[in-house]
């Protein structure tokens, strides 16, 4: 059964060559590679078509169509022909054996979707410390892992069941599309070797901002993380408290206790992942930027969901 790797980009002159590069170094070289441009005004096709004579003659295939994400990664699929599809994201690099080990659990007849994984690039202690927020800790993998699609491959016949990714969605999509796949009954394998590597935001704002999207994202899917309504209580409770009757001198001084707790509480649960003194800065503050985003993005995305329905 052939293999393809699947891709869409938008302006992507700046990180994708470092992708194309970790595809040249894979162990397995894709039958097929499928790149979807969603109509790039910068040299993003040009470098495609530098790099496609690299490839083993007309194994780089691309594709110009204007959508989002979940448009780019159907249309991919749709010009393939391959059983078995394996996908990323531009701005990301493969592991060197990354696309060997994402695929080979696929060629058992009873595997349908492979859950890979997926790691920081972390160069200072504030991406270190972001990065305890944007990616999944590997200490606590388990076979009930819901894959990015920043690494997963699957089966044609898998995204075919579930009438591909949702393309009235642009966040998100990827864990809706793999919890149909779920829900549908089809066997998952977590697979922690096949591993992409991920290049975290710079600052505070690019944090806040990537937050909201992915909140946004969730509220239109309706798709609602473990932590999320805890999230919401924090908020109602702190209004209600803000509003209450009690002597301003009391009140700020319980408040100053609370967010001492409450970046005690930060820093405990997530500085083993960044282990330098800069994280208690750090730790404390993307907490706060991650909750304003979440309950911020995670309603307006939910109200989005019930007039657009």
């Amino acid at each position: 059964m052939k293999k393809a790797f699947i891709v869409t980009v938008f302006n992507e002159q700046k990180s994708l060559g470092k992708l194309l590069d970790s595809l040249l170094k894979q162990t397995l070289i894709p039958d097929e590679i499928v790149v979807v441009d969603a109509g790039s005004t910068d040299n993003t096709i040009k470098i495609l078509k530098k790099y496609s004579s690299k490839f083993p003659k007309n194994v780089l295939k691309i594709i110009v169509r204007k959508g989002n994400r979940s448009v780019g990664r159907n249309t991919a699929i749709q010009n393939s022909k391959a059983g078995i599809i394996a996908v990323s994201d531009a701005g990301c690099i493969l592991d060197r054996k990354w696309f060997e080990n994402i695929t080979k659990p696929l060629d058992d007849k009873k595997i349908d979707v492979v859950a890979g994984f997926y790691k920081p690039i972390a160069k200072n202690a504030f991406q270190k410390s972001l990065a305890a927020y944007t990616c999944f800790p590997e200490d606590k993998l388990t076979n009930d892992f819901l894959p990015s699609s920043r690494s997963v491959a699957f089966k044609k016949s898998a995204w075919e069941s579930v009438e591909g990714y949702p393309e009235h969605l642009d966040t998100c999509e990827d864990l809706v599309f793999a919890r149909n796949m779920k829900k549908l009954g089809l066997n998952f394998f977590v697979e922690k070797r096949a591993i992409v590597y991920w290049p975290q935001r710079k600052d505070l704002l690019e944090a806040f901002r990537q937050f909201f999207s992915y909140a946004k994202g969730d509220g239109e899917a309706r798709y609602i993380r473990f932590g999320t309504p805890f999230l919401y209580a924090r908020f109602i409770f702190l209004f209600g408290f803000i509003i209450a009757p009690v002597d301003l001198v009391n009140k700020i001084a319980v408040i100053v206790v609370l967010f001492t707790l409450y970046s005690m509480w930060a820093v405990s649960k997530n500085y083993r992942y960044v282990k330098r003194t800069d994280a208690f800065l750090y730790l404390p503050l993307l907490q706060i930027a991650s909750d304003v985003a979440v309950f911020l993005g995670m309603s307006y995305g939910y109200l989005r969901s019930i007039v657009l329905k």
